[in-house]
């Protein structure tokens, strides 16, 4: 998308680990897996579930799959590419921090005839066209939400 990596925060991985359980048992999609600090540990939390992280910055494609690789995460598949090109119509469960701009791009992709979208969760930032199922709202000094969406289906 252009912008440098954001970590999410600890409390906002918890958050999100913590919203993924009730998504099923699909395959979990995350959209700018940056550095791995969600990636690893939503594998970590779910090793029966497949996680896809999608990536372009070079540096954090490279520390996300050198741990992987030195965790032995199996379940963990990584690609240095621009979610907006790859093929999301099987995403059933999509996570993502992205900025706004970034939100209307994944709202886009939503809206692909036959798509699989069962969930979203975004950290910070809401679909401009959507109202979440939950909202989880961080002690954290801005009160920053977290969103569940439970998409059509």
């Amino acid at each position: 998308m252009g912008i440098s990596p954001m970590p999410s925060s600890t409390k906002a991985r918890q958050a999100i680990i913590q919203l993924a359980y009730a998504t099923g048992t699909d395959t979990i999609f995350e959209l700018g897996s940056g550095w791995g600090n969600l990636l690893i540990p939503l594998a970590k939390a779910y090793p029966e579930r497949k996680i896809i992280g999608y990536e372009l910055s070079l540096i954090p494609f490279l520390v996300s799959v050198i741990l992987k690789k030195v965790l032995a995460l199996k379940n963990v598949h990584i690609y240095r590419q621009n979610f907006l090109h790859a093929d999301l119509a099987r995403a059933s469960v999509i996570i993502c921090y992205l900025f706004p701009e970034g939100m209307q791009k994944v709202e886009e992709k939503l809206n692909v005839k036959n798509a699989k979208h069962e969930y979203l969760i975004s950290n910070t930032f809401a679909l401009p066209s959507h109202k979440p199922s939950r909202v989880i709202r961080l002690n954290d000094l801005y009160k920053s939400p977290v969103y569940l969406y439970k998409l059509k289906r």
